[in-house]
């Protein structure tokens, strides 16, 4: 079987199991920089206009190689974009959004849309421009070059909520959703807009599946009311995805949410996503057990397996239990494909990785 076939299946978008559980992950740079030079394959990065989502998009030649089954590829920074750093390391992304490099991911230090206050507010703002030379040149050829045999998913994550945020600032856009203040639904729905631009880019190249991420949950519950989901955001959703389908009606609508959100897992199905990411373990409703039983018949899931303490400080005999647990639990019947619940970082050692993709091939199997 394909790793094409094997995620059809696992995605419930061919009749039949798959032959084992597919597998996916993604490297931090110094990940991808170290398997690169050991397995001799060129390390090739595209830059997204949002940069955590590079990590995401690259290094496709070197993960497959290793064992995923799914190519992710999505825009890239447009031809001849050179961000100038500052003197203190900070700089502007396409966005307008002044960037620095935290610890582990970049951060927004200055939010381009932090005085907004009106609708008219929004429509000044100047997007980046969704058809810019060269932004779709690297999803282009990934296709071309995996489509035969690999399932490809196209990246638009940081897409309505994320990206309203970090135009905005988290405090202020929040208070302003709780407030109903005018310019809220407005930028919404500007992101949604453009977001959704660059997805029918990419489903005109041949993606397979459309992959949203924003982020509603905390550690401990939701950051959102689902009144406020349902009333600001979830138009949004149901567009964007109606355009997609429209654009290709076998296409996959992917969401990755970070946190506690199991309580709106129904109306995100509402609004048509069919796959679930990344099932964040030791959040409260995220059980294998209470996932699979409450939303099984409503999503297939990806993700599941913690790497905030599991994968670079647990042990074998934890990491192996937990792999057999999720599969067995998650994976009855289908339905699903396993991997970090996030990017793997510098802190999950080389041989980490390949033990965690070795147990869950060898103990994958239907």
């Amino acid at each position: 079987m394909t790793p094409r076939e094997r995620v059809l299946r696992a995605f419930k978008r061919a009749p039949g199991l798959p032959d084992r559980v597919p597998v996916q992950f993604e490297f931090c740079a110094q990940l991808y920089e170290h398997f690169s030079a050991k397995h001799g394959i060129p390390m090739r990065y595209t830059r997204n206009l949002f940069e955590d989502v590079t990590y995401r998009i690259s290094g496709n030649e070197i993960r497959t190689a290793m064992g995923c089954d799914v190519v992710v590829t999505g825009a890239a920074e447009h031809a001849g974009f050179l961000p100038e750093k500052r003197a203190d390391g900070t700089w502007l992304n396409e966005y307008g959004m002044r960037m620095k490099q935290g610890p582990i991911y970049v951060e927004v230090v200055e939010a381009p849309l932090r005085d907004v206050e009106t609708a008219a507010d929004v429509a000044a703002y100047r997007w980046p421009d969704p058809d810019a030379a060269g932004r779709y040149d690297d999803a282009a050829a990934l296709v071309a070059e995996f489509k035969d045999r690999f399932f490809i998913i196209g990246d638009i994550e940081v897409t309505v909520f994320s990206l309203a945020q970090m135009l905005v600032g988290m405090e202020k856009l929040l208070m302003d959703m709780a407030c109903g203040e005018e310019y809220v639904v407005p930028l919404f729905e500007a992101c949604g807009e453009f977001q959704t631009a660059v997805g029918l880019r990419l489903i005109e190249r041949g993606v397979d599946a459309i992959w949203v991420g924003d982020d509603f949950g905390g550690q401990d519950g939701l950051l959102i009311s689902p009144g406020m989901f349902e009333a600001q955001l979830m138009p949004v959703y149901g567009r964007m995805i109606d355009r997609f389908k429209a654009a290709n009606p076998e296409i996959v609508p992917i969401l990755h949410c970070d946190g506690a959100v199991s309580e709106l897992l129904p109306q995100i199905r509402e609004v048509g996503f069919e796959v679930f990411n990344p099932v964040q373990p030791g959040v409260p409703g995220h059980g294998p057990k209470e996932m699979k039983a409450r939303f099984g018949d409503l999503f297939a899931f990806w993700g599941a397996i913690d790497q905030q303490y599991l994968l670079p400080r647990g042990t074998d005999a934890e990491l192996e239990a937990d792999i057999k647990e999720k599969i067995a639990i998650l994976g009855a019947g289908g339905g699903y494909m396993i991997s970090p619940a996030h990017i793997l970082q510098s802190d999950v050692s080389p041989e980490r990785v390949e033990t965690f993709i070795a147990m869950c091939v060898g103990h994958g199997g239907y």
